[in-house]
């Protein structure tokens, strides 16, 4: 379960913009679903085989602590890290997770929240999917120019999309001003007739995860970025802004 744990956190927590996440677990499939602060990223994902200990409805908050318990050396080699259970109006619960080690000399509690709670605080819009003009595997060189056009144009919060010839191309500011533009992707398949703008900082955070990925881009004003970490799925939406 240390394994899992530690993936949910690195594709949620160290976005940058996530501290709690809702579990939706049955003896069948383990569901993640968060919600950026700002709400500029909505995250659905599932864990490829369901995690047995999850099952029950339950959110995760202040995700950097557990963070910093999993990272915790004595945590490493030979721990017990389980999930707490508590009986509620008849039905077994989870509350929480135990972190003991080897030695059972050095432990700590994570708190879970309940089901009532995070379905109050996580109002997490399901996405129903949308004709999709684009998709492609991003390029570790893309990404990379990506990286080079945002520090030239650190004062841009967002860049633009658009298709020009057979190449998705991106842009930074307008020509009023400071601006950049390069070529993302070559050769797609697929044009965009609106351009849309998306946020850097959290394009690139997902972009920068552990994982095989896969971008989405659609006229609809919406874009998905689609991380297969091994052990789960992820889902990345990013809402549009016109331009």
């Amino acid at each position: 379960m240390r394994d899992h744990l530690l993936d949910l956190v690195e594709h949620t927590y160290d976005l940058g913009c996530i501290d709690l996440v809702k579990i939706t677990g049955t003896e069948t499939e383990t569901i993640i679903d968060g919600l950026a602060e700002d709400r500029s990223v909505v995250v659905q994902a599932a864990f490829k085989k369901p995690v047995s200990e999850f099952v029950g409805t339950f959110g995760m908050p202040n995700l950097s602590k557990l963070k910093i318990l999993l990272g915790i050396p004595e945590y490493k080699d030979g721990a017990n890290i389980a999930v707490k259970a508590q009986d509620r109006n008849g039905a077994s619960v989870p509350v929480g997770l135990h972190f003991e080690n080897k030695a059972g000399d050095f432990k700590n509690d994570y708190r879970f929240m309940t089901s009532d709670i995070i379905n109050e605080k996580l109002k997490v819009v399901k996405f129903k999917g949308v004709e999709w003009n684009i998709e492609f595997e991003p390029t570790i060189a893309g990404v990379q120019r990506l990286k080079f056009q945002s520090q030239a144009n650190a004062e841009e919060l967002t860049f633009t999309a658009k298709t020009e010839g057979e190449d998705l191309k991106l842009e930074f500011g307008d020509h009023s001003t400071h601006a950049g533009s390069f070529i993302f992707q070559p050769n797609v398949n697929g044009k965009l007739a609106r351009s849309w703008s998306w946020p850097v900082k959290q394009f690139i955070s997902i972009l920068d995860l552990t994982g095989d990925k896969t971008v989405h881009i659609s006229d609809q004003g919406a874009a998905q970025i689609t991380v297969d970490s091994g052990l789960a799925v992820y889902q990345y939406i990013l809402p549009a802004q016109s331009k």
